[in-house]
């Protein structure tokens, strides 16, 4: 059984940097899930986080131990949520869950949407310089749902896998998008995946009309 940590976060000013709602604290209780997120959840910049296909962030606990061996001079930053995520578990990673899985978690449905992209907040967040991209390169990226159906739900109850309506777990969605060269073949599968993100069939899509991959560099890095 699954049983999830849960956080929300404000938005609050950055020193020298655009307002963020990354730093995310504890929720515990009844929390009402809608369409768009958790009630009392913000995002600062809805162009690419938040909306309905990336309504929540999960992200699985078990990394942290993989970043602190990574960074041991900065281990004690290194635990839940320092991402930003909605939702942190053991058992579950990129490996074990797939694009379009559908989890039960109290009265709502949720669904896979696609990994997270991580962006160039990460690297001043964490005071690590380009982590954004190592983030990206390991693969340990986490993951988006959306809201199929919105309800109530608390830490104590368990996420349950209700529905599998792909081939393609995360993991090999990361590696197809971020770390593989061009694969007009892949992109079709991942296009085919039920359940895929918008915002990720049109990057997909995009692809194989202008035959190559996006730059991913201000994402990566900010305009810096």
């Amino acid at each position: 059984m699954h049983y999830p940590n849960v956080y929300l976060g404000k938005i609050e000013p950055y020193e020298g940097h655009s307002p963020s709602a990354i730093n995310k604290r504890a929720a515990n209780g009844e929390l009402t899930l809608t369409a768009l997120g958790f009630e009392g959840d913000e995002q600062a910049e809805t162009r690419h986080h938040g909306g309905a296909d990336r309504a929540l962030c999960h992200y699985p606990r078990e990394h942290y131990a993989y970043w602190q061996a990574q960074y041991p001079e900065q281990a004690e930053q290194f635990v839940a949520p320092l991402f930003g995520e909605n939702i942190s578990t053991t058992g579950l990673n990129e490996e074990n869950v797939y694009i379009g899985d559908i989890f039960r978690w109290g009265k709502a449905l949720i669904q896979v949407t696609q990994p997270r992209s991580p962006c160039y907040k990460l690297n001043f967040h964490c005071d690590i310089g380009d982590f954004a991209r190592t983030m990206q390169n390991s693969g340990r990226c986490g993951w988006l749902y959306r809201v199929i159906s919105a309800g109530s739900v608390n830490s104590q109850q368990a996420l349950e896998l209700v529905s599998r309506n792909s081939d393609l777990s995360v993991a090999e969605a990361i590696s197809i998008a971020f770390n593989a060269p061009f694969d007009a073949e892949q992109y079709r599968r991942m296009l085919a995946a039920a359940g895929l993100s918008a915002s990720w069939s049109k990057n997909m899509q995009m692809r194989l009309l202008n035959r190559s991959i996006e730059d991913m560099e201000r994402r990566l890095v900010g305009t810096q």
